[in-house]
């Protein structure tokens, strides 16, 4: 990988290019067999979500209090409750084949 640190941040920035090497070492990882091409692809889209991060980084944050969630502090589903559940009867009755007030179903193994 191309980077270098930055002196007023102390953060990697910069083009972040993987090699070939890089990519076939992170697919023996992942137990992944790629062909030239696919590793020449993946080397491509993995060294442009490098340079994503690379920008993120210079991103000025100073403003931004620490957060947790960017969604708001508060549930938007109900409120559990207790309720009486189907009977027996309206359970067995969507079922396409009962035994006994069970399931029947075929045999997994014979």
């Amino acid at each position: 990988m191309r980077h270098h640190l930055t002196k007023e941040r102390n953060v990697i920035i910069d083009r972040m290019s993987l090699t070939l090497a890089e990519v076939e070492h992170i697919a023996e990882l992942a137990r992944l067999k790629l062909t030239l091409e696919e590793k020449e692809r993946y080397r491509e889209q993995l060294s442009a979500i490098l340079d994503y991060f690379g920008q993120l980084q210079n991103l000025d944050t100073a403003d931004i209090p620490p957060t947790s969630s960017v969604l708001p502090g508060r549930s938007i589903l109900r409120a559990d409750e207790a309720r009486f559940g189907l009977s027996i009867d309206e359970i067995m009755r969507n079922a396409p084949e009962t035994e006994n007030r069970q399931f029947r179903i075929p045999p997994v193994l014979d």
